[in-house]
């Protein structure tokens, strides 16, 4: 069962040892959490131990072979769960309530930007099938405005392999005039994967795209994403010192959408074209 319970750092001859359970690394913004939970959690003096694992089953395994490194406690990255049978504290990185509402907020401004640039038809691609925040905040302001989430598109998987399938699959089977005009994707790698399939469909298929976790390469000429940038550091810092039994800070940041270019969605005269995004999606 999943604990947020405080992991024994009582002082002894040997620095505490926490596992930190990470899978989808290939993805940017899991690299990006990755990166700063460790880093955060080394300047506390704790040694971090990755423990990259898809399922319960191998993270059982994981954590039987680790047994001599005597774990303190568990660490788990989003898009990560733990198995029933752990008895460490845990603490789950996606339950955190600042997470959760940045996500929310996120879904927000993001709909509130498409309905802005007059686009009509919404759609939200996902990795997995359920309710999300960042849904949530998307949908629940469509609505407000009177418009609909009209299309939810399931990668089946946090890849753009995944998202360019489902993309172009979408993109075969619907008539043009029928096409949702604005994409809201739950991360950046399925903002890219969906952007990707547009090219090489082409037939003059143009949907604004935006994205989340504003990744390096999302702000290349090569996608010009506008994508939500979360205060991740800030909200982990919080997190990780409330679980050590440390003060929390008072949080003063706040995520921003950085907007680029691809949430026009068509070619427009002007800065739209000067780094030739605009025609590429």
């Amino acid at each position: 069962m999943l604990t947020p319970s405080t992991p024994d750092l009582t002082p002894s001859a040997l620095p505490p040892v926490i596992g930190v359970v990470a899978s989808q690394l290939l993805n940017p913004y899991q690299q990006k959490v990755l990166d700063e939970v460790t880093r955060q959690l080394n300047a506390h003096g704790v040694i971090t131990v990755l423990l990259n694992a898809e399922a319960d089953t191998a993270l059982t395994a994981l954590l039987r072979q680790a047994s001599p490194l005597a774990l303190r406690g568990l660490l788990l990255l989003p898009g990560n769960r733990v198995t029933d049978a752990c008895d460490l504290p845990v603490l789950d990185i996606k339950a955190e309530p600042a997470l959760q509402a940045d996500a929310l907020r996120a879904g927000e401004v993001t709909a509130e930007l498409l309905i802005a640039q007059g686009h009509q038809t919404f759609g939200f691609m996902q990795s997995q099938p359920g309710e999300s925040a960042q849904k949530q905040g998307y949908s629940t302001t469509l609505q407000a405005a009177g418009k609909a989430l009209n299309v939810e598109l399931t990668a089946e998987g946090d890849d753009r392999d995944g998202a360019y399938q489902v993309m172009m699959h979408y993109l075969k089977k619907t008539r043009a005039a029928e096409r949702i005009q604005a994409l809201f994707c739950e991360s950046d790698l399925l903002a890219f994967g969906a952007m990707q399939a547009m090219r090489d469909f082409g037939q003059g298929a143009h949907l604004a795209v935006a994205g989340f976790g504003d990744s390096e390469e999302a702000r290349s000429s090569t996608w010009h994403l506008t994508s939500w940038s979360s205060d991740i550091s800030q909200i982990l810092s919080n997190a990780i010192n409330r679980w050590l039994g440390q003060p929390a800070e008072i949080s003063r940041g706040q995520g921003q959408l950085q907007r680029r270019h691809s949430h026009f969605g068509k070619i427009r005269p002007g800065e739209m074209s000067a780094c030739g995004c605009a025609f590429r999606h």
